[in-house]
């Protein structure tokens, strides 16, 4: 089955590292992937999007111009991608920073987590991006907690070396799926 998420955020939330991370957690789970980055070059804190497909036969092209998932992270991600998300879709939102109460969305699920507020309480900002991905794969059923946290060290080699990061990453993705349950 085809399953493919589309995150949007600013550079600097880990939106291409949270992309790889749910590739390297499909490819684990035995499925095809085919990953799209794109970020904005011109200025730090520019715009970051990846598209990730995932299916148990063939991915087809990455571009997705109607996502089943956006997870997006910031107020300028929302106002310009949540209404490409498919009807019957679900948008994914850091509800810290984005106002979402105007919004109106015909038949696409809005699930609001406090992603900067969780990370905060976890005791580091940039945590954001491993909530965002336990989100994700709580939310979507397509990725477990399991595969996700195997699959850290794959997406983040850094973290080998420093396992007071890796214990955060996986605190991290373990509230995101909390989130949800």
């Amino acid at each position: 089955m085809r399953h493919d998420v589309f995150i949007a955020g600013f550079g600097g939330q880990g939106v291409l590292v949270a992309g790889n991370l749910l590739c390297y957690a499909g490819i684990r789970q035995g499925l095809n992937v085919s990953f799209y980055p794109a970020y904005g070059v011109e200025k730090r804190g520019g715009a970051a999007t990846c598209t990730v497909v995932m299916n148990d036969g063939d991915t087809g092209s990455p571009v997705v111009g109607r996502p089943s998932v956006s997870v997006l992270l910031n107020q300028l991600s929302f106002d310009k991608y949540a209404v490409k998300v498919r009807p019957g879709g679900v948008c994914i939102i850091n509800s810290s920073l984005v106002d979402y109460t105007a919004a109106e969305l015909e038949d696409i699920e809005l699930a609001a987590i406090p992603m900067n507020s969780l990370a905060i309480g976890l005791g580091d900002i940039r945590m954001v991006n491993m909530i965002a991905c336990g989100a994700y794969a709580a939310k979507s059923g397509v990725l477990s907690l399991a595969s996700l946290i195997a699959s850290l060290e794959k997406a983040v080699p850094a973290l080998g070396q420093n396992q007071e990061m890796m214990d955060g990453n996986i605190k991290a993705l373990t509230a995101g799926f909390e989130a949800f349950r």
